[in-house]
Parts: structure tokens; sequence; C-alpha cells
């Protein structure tokens, strides 16, 4: 659900996003507390409950975080406008 429906969203235009520190940090934290509420907490044996630790949350994904997305969509990006012609409107200069 979150990599069909919410990641998309969220990474609309990333292509032409310039990444900086806090921009990171802001989408990584927005991105496991998605995941928080999509996995849900979890049942101990004492029947307490508790939220996922990001080193799990990283297990369920796969270690696909939303950075790692962004740059990949980038180069994707970098790659399709390489192969344009040069008199393209995406490579003409202003």
């Amino acid at each position: 659900m979150y990599k069909t429906l919410v990641r998309p969203v969220v990474t609309y235009a990333c292509e032409t996003w310039a990444l900086k520190g806090n921009i990171k940090t802001k989408l990584k934290v927005f991105e496991r507390k998605v995941l928080r509420r999509i996995y849900g907490p979890i049942k101990q044996k004492v029947g307490a409950w508790r939220m996922k630790s990001n080193e799990e949350l990283n297990r369920l994904t796969g270690n696909k975080n939303i950075i790692n997305y962004i740059k990949a969509q980038r180069l994707a990006w970098f790659g399709h406008v390489h192969l344009m012609p040069d008199n393209s409107m995406v490579k003409k200069k202003i």
C-alpha cells in the first residue's frame, strides 16, 4: 500500500529536487511515521505493546528507503534526458 499509493504522491517530480540534509531528514521521518501506522504496534509476551524499531521497518521494506528511491528516480531521469536529441525542449538552454 505504501509503495503504490503514498510514495508516488510524496515523491511526485522528485527528479528535480535539491536533496539537502534537512529535506532528507524530514522525508525519512515521514516515511517511518507512515510505515509505523501501516504495520501497527507489536504485542509483547507480557501483554504490553511497542512500536517497531527503525531496523525492523528497514527489514520489512527491504532497506529501500525513500531517499534511495529518489536517487534512483533521478538517475533514471538523467538517462532518459541523456538519450533525447539535443533539440528537444528538455535540453534547450534558456
